[in-house]
């Protein structure tokens, strides 16, 4: 591994594989205890739709994705929270659309040289040290609100009437952990690809959910198997010259599996941590 790393895009992908962990322990975090998988799918596949129209419009593909993706994420939350009943089967028709809608637009034009498959599967090896930048910045605003509303969050997570009843603006902070998961998830799928995204934001949360006992505990547990599924991921795929992305997922499935077989000295979190 240490001979790799005399590479730049080796540096650069190690980099990246750490500050996705760190973005994906958080936000995985959350995902999981306020059981968000089937949406954050959604707004996931969804975000094919900008990648699709940026390449249209001749426009950076974080661009386009991000602000499309906001805007789904914002969407796929007023309908969660209006219509419940039916939450699942308008969600799904959304990410079948924006799914259509990327296909086709990308179909349309002309000479597009983007690497889609990179967008599909990932293409850690080839993040830049702009993709780094804006990996970077997210993280930071993401601990800054994380930390800023952890309460409320905690609150929010294990018991939503009491959130309410204590004040908290329980929609206004549904959707902006929406709108942050939106935007990471533009970021994470150049490292993992819109295929497995779902798997990095999940399986990491939960193997950290049976060993932890904090909210806040959870997260800094999740984003360290994250890393190590990276770096583990990335020598693996250097060595033999296979997909990154693929390969730490796999590595990440594995250890989900043995976690399985691993009996938890501690049960989950509670409401009683949120003054931790």
């Amino acid at each position: 591994m240490w001979e790799a790393l005399q590479f730049e895009f080796m540096r650069n992908a190690v980099f990246a594989g750490i500050i996705v962990s760190i973005i994906c322990g958080i936000l995985g975090t959350l995902i999981v205890v306020n059981r968000l998988v089937f949406i954050s799918g959604g707004i996931a596949h969804a975000a094919y739709g900008g990648i699709g129209i940026a390449v249209y419009c001749g426009i950076s593909p974080y661009m386009g994705a991000g602000v499309f993706t906001l805007i789904i994420s914002i969407i796929m939350g007023l309908i969660n929270i209006k219509h419940k009943d039916r939450a699942d089967t308008i969600i799904g028709i959304m990410w079948a659309i924006g799914m259509a809608i990327g296909i086709i637009m990308i179909d349309l034009s002309p000479g597009y040289n983007v690497d889609i498959m990179g967008y599909l599967f990932g293409s850690i090896m080839s993040v830049s040290s702009m993709d780094l930048l804006y990996m970077l910045l997210l993280l930071m605003v993401i601990i800054s609100l994380v930390k800023i509303f952890y309460k409320e969050f905690l609150a929010l997570s294990y018991d939503e009437e009491f959130a309410f009843v204590v004040g908290v603006p329980v929609k206004a902070l549904y959707l902006l952990l929406l709108a942050m998961i939106g935007l990471s998830v533009v970021i994470i799928i150049r490292v993992v690809g819109l295929i497995l995204v779902i798997a990095f934001l999940t399986i990491p949360p939960y193997i950290a959910e049976k060993h932890t006992t904090s909210l806040s505990k959870m997260m800094v547990l999740s984003a360290l198997l994250g890393i190590l599924f990276s770096l583990i991921g990335l020598w693996l795929s250097y060595k033999w010259n296979i997909t990154a992305g693929a390969t730490i997922i796999l590595i990440a499935g594995v250890a989900f599996f043995l976690s399985l077989l691993v009996e938890p000295y501690k049960g989950g979190t509670s409401l009683e941590d949120i003054t931790e």
